[in-house]
């Protein structure tokens, strides 16, 4: 049975718990959670961020509130090459296909989620295993008031085009930080969504993602940071 730690009562806790990972490779800190390591990163998909959260004690798991809900915290891990640099971009949460009259950014789920935010880099170049994989060192984030700014237009744009219906113009290009994607098992995964013309119909689950230009400015704001310490 997978080892699940209590969530920390703190975040002075919480980047102790941090603090004690970096450096470590994934393979060790399975074994001490006793959990099964993938043999390849086809296999793998998902695995380490389960791992971490178990690692950390996060208690949400995939609910639309922080992963440390007494913290008002939310885990990101992010996937890196060998140079540090984010290999893709970071699921927030998924959008909605049918909209709430009166939706406002400051009620949204990607606002609460991005409220207060733990990175945790993890290497992730194709010629490392799963096992090998290294974690780096974890920064505790609040976005500043130009970086919130930016994701608010960006929201609005795209939840405006949702509003529409319009869901075959909403592609990746949209959004300066903030985007929309597909997110779905397969092409057959469907939901009910409000469509252009005003009736119920099918279309892909989509989610709301960060841009890797945003997640690497934010890795270079902190290194840069910790390097003036």
């Amino acid at each position: 049975m997978n080892i699940h730690r209590r969530p920390p009562e703190s975040e002075a806790e919480l980047l102790a718990r941090c603090r004690a990972l970096a450096g470590r490779s994934l393979g060790q800190v399975a074994g001490e959670l006793n959990f099964t390591v993938p043999a390849s990163r086809t296999r793998a998909k998902g695995w380490a961020g389960q791992l971490i959260e178990h690692y950390l004690g996060a208690t949400a798991a995939s609910q639309p509130e922080p992963d440390f809900l007494n913290l008002g915290v939310e885990l990101k891990t992010i996937p890196v090459n060998r140079r540090g640099r984010a290999k893709e971009s970071t699921f927030v949460c998924m959008a909605p296909l049918k909209l709430s009259s009166g939706m406002r950014w400051p009620d949204s789920t990607v606002r609460h989620k991005l409220e207060r935010v733990l990175w945790v880099p993890i290497e992730a170049d194709p010629g490392i295993l799963p096992a090998n994989s290294r974690v780096g060192n974890s920064f505790l984030w609040s976005p500043s008031q130009p970086q919130l700014q930016v994701l608010e237009q960006d929201w609005q744009e795209l939840i405006e085009m949702i509003s529409f219906g319009e869901f075959d113009k909403i592609s990746a290009k949209h959004g300066e930080y903030l985007q929309i994607r597909p997110k779905a098992a397969s092409s057959a995964s469907l939901a009910r969504a409000t469509l252009a013309d005003g009736e119920t119909g099918l279309t892909l689950p989509r989610g709301f993602y960060l841009r890797s230009r945003f997640t690497n400015m934010l890795l270079e704001e902190y290194s840069s940071a910790d390097d003036a310490d």
